[in-house]
């Protein structure tokens, strides 16, 4: 009856299994130690194949060296000429198999990284995309997941970057110790340069990709709103909008290439030196007979590779790089996702019961203690003007999103202690503005846990009142759904033959006959209500056909149940009459709801021309705009 449906009864205490599970360690680190750990084998094998090409890129001076020795005295050079040959062709298969690992372990630890985290995406439901946008998230995970995804490859290849440069000081200290002293002198002055670069190029790395990211995100607003766009004929202004973050773009990416080529000009200046001095101290050693012609010859090939500070720049320029971009994922995967309990669903009639639910969003409460009961197997239609919360209260009755305080428990147990092919079994949903998802017709209606038999698809879809035009498309349900054109009432009949497909004992329509026309509107309704069905239904009405047909209505004003009870009782007050846009004339309206009760309980086909409930639709039915 009317009055406010709130008490103030506490929510029960929850499980430790209700509770929002916490993302395991989410750190741009941790990321890329999971992509390493997923591409273990093939990620050994680089490291392998890449210290193998060190390895004989390091013997080749050495067997040049004794080569150029023996051609020098006229001595048989011969299998000497030989293994240098070998080694040459040892390094050009190493390097073959050391580009196909490259490309196919940064493949699959990128293919790793996108199901991961398309996955935790999915988990979050709808606070992803408010918490990120779906711009931002296309972006990491398409860019910023790609980006990633090399760390395995450069990591390898940074072993090996490494390797080369200690080797060819080892080297050196096996022709003359004062060789590699008159290296490591300089060595100190390298580290720092590396040093200073990978810090440089870290912040200007993730400043990058933050700016990439909001021209991603700017870009799909855009696309998303292209008719919007077009109709306003404002076109070039929004473009201007898109591409206003270039010019910080372009400053980010000159940052990143000048600290890169700083790096690369101050070890252009410090490593000749050491080559040279290097070189001249084999020279002095040659004078004095200590270092052979071929010695000297390897000397000088070991001291560039010691001093070979441009390869390490690039491998860890890919680090850096691949460093920021999992720290872009790392932020996604660290918001919790819903936690499901282990609990089955009792035998039950659908009875659905909101305790003290209070929902937040954005810093304002939205839904403010709501208590309500929806009894097994009636209709209960839920109306309030814009922004009361009708359909955050949807989301929250089938744990689309979880409320901040209170409890929803379907016949008796708490949807979050459901194990979640139980919860997903149990709730169908429809929405205003349904995304069809699948290749054809059929396997969008079809889209469940379990896909449904062909007959219950078809029947689901004469339930929604879609089979007629399904028919009439070039291949009927076979029909890829790209080659279906729909309008906004089609694709709400396709959304509802969806629900209806996949059966279960609740379930909640968000507004889900907002496009129909009125005849179709009461079709389904009218399917939607007869006796005989043991579904639980929680029906978003903006028309007061729909509601006049429930069992009963909330009234939501402000977040709070102002009152439930039959349609034509709350009719009588003049602010639930204004939900609907109604005059205030409570004679001529209060007959136009007994009338649509009388047509839904007479069992009427409804929407038939001269029919109680169509003539209901023109006095006030007509939805609130």
């Amino acid at each position: 009856m009317p009055g406010s449906s709130r008490t103030t009864t506490p929510a029960p205490a929850a499980d430790p299994a209700d509770r929002a599970a916490v993302a395991p360690e989410a750190t741009p680190a941790a990321v890329l130690r999971g992509a390493v750990r997923h591409g273990a084998v093939r990620c050994a094998a680089l490291v392998l194949v890449s210290t193998a090409a060190t390895g004989a890129g390091l013997l080749l001076p050495a067997v040049l060296g004794r080569t150029l020795d023996l051609l020098l005295t006229r001595a048989p050079a011969g299998r000497w000429v030989g293994y240098s040959i070998g080694l040459l062709a040892l390094l050009t298969a190493l390097d073959m198999a050391e580009t196909v690992l490259d490309g196919t372990t940064s493949a699959r630890a990128t293919a790793w990284l996108r199901l991961r985290l398309t996955r935790h995406v999915l988990a979050l439901g709808p606070r992803a995309g408010a918490r990120f946008g779906s711009g931002e998230l296309t972006a990491r995970l398409v860019g910023s997941a790609a980006q990633a995804g090399t760390a395995p490859a450069s990591l390898a290849a940074t072993v090996a970057a490494v390797a080369g440069p200690v080797g060819a000081v080892v080297a050196l200290g096996l022709l003359d110790v004062w060789l590699a002293v008159t290296f490591l002198a300089g060595a100190p002055l390298l580290a720092l340069l590396l040093r200073a670069f990978a810090r440089d190029a870290s912040a200007c790395v993730a400043r990058y990709q933050e700016i990439q990211g909001r021209l991603a995100a700017a870009l799909a607003e855009a696309v998303g709103g292209a008719r919007t766009i077009r109709a306003a004929g404002t076109a070039d202004r929004e473009t201007a909008r898109i591409l206003r973050p270039l010019p910080e773009l372009s400053r980010a990416g000159h940052a990143m290439w000048h600290a890169q080529g700083r790096a690369a000009a101050r070890a252009v200046a410090v490593a000749p030196l050491l080559h040279l001095g290097v070189v001249a101290v084999a020279g002095w050693l040659l004078a004095r007979h200590r270092l052979s012609v071929g010695d000297v010859l390897a000397a000088s090939r070991y001291a560039v590779l010691a001093g070979g500070i441009g390869v390490l720049v690039g491998q860890l320029s890919a680090l850096v790089r691949a460093r920021a971009a999992a720290g872009r994922l790392a932020e996604v995967l660290a918001e919790p996702a819903p936690a499901h309990g282990h609990r089955p669903l009792p035998d039950g009639p659908g009875h659905l019961e909101l305790r003290g639910v209070t929902a937040r969003r954005g810093g304002r409460t939205v839904l403010d203690g709501v208590d309500l009961t929806v009894p097994g197997g009636t209709t209960l239609a839920v109306v309030g003007r814009s922004g009361s919360g009708k359909s955050l209260l949807a989301a929250v009755a089938g744990r689309l999103c979880d409320p901040d305080a209170g409890d929803v428990l379907l016949d008796g147990v708490p949807l979050r202690a459901l194990r979640h092919a139980e919860l997903r079994g149990a709730i169908g949903y429809a929405f205003e503005r349904p995304v069809l998802i699948g290749t054809t017709v059929e396997d969008a209606i079809g889209l469940g846990p379990a896909a449904p038999a062909p007959g219950r698809v078809r029947r689901a879809a004469r339930t929604a009142c879609a089979d007629d035009f399904v028919r009439r498309l070039p291949e009927g349900y076979a029909t890829r759904l790209a080659d279906a054109p729909r309008s906004g009432g089609e694709s709400q009949r396709l959304g509802l033959a969806r629900a209806f497909a996949h059966g279960g004992r609740l379930l909640v329509l968000d507004d889900a006959l907002s496009s129909l026309d009125t005849v179709t509107e009461h079709r389904i309704a009218h399917a939607l209500t007869r006796g005989g069905t043991s579904t639980t239904r929680l029906v978003v009405a903006h028309r007061a056909a729909t509601a006049a047909r429930a069992d009963a209505v909330a009234w939501l004003d402000d977040g709070r149940v102002r009152a439930v009870g039959p349609h034509t009782e709350l009719w009588r007050h003049a602010g639930y009459r204004q939900v609907f846009g109604g005059d205030g004339a409570p004679d001529g309206a209060l007959e136009v709801a007994e009338n649509e009760r009388s047509a839904a309980e007479a069992g009427s086909p409804a929407g038939e021309p001269g029919s109680p409930a169509d003539s209901a639709v023109g006095t006030a039915g007509g939805r609130r705009s």
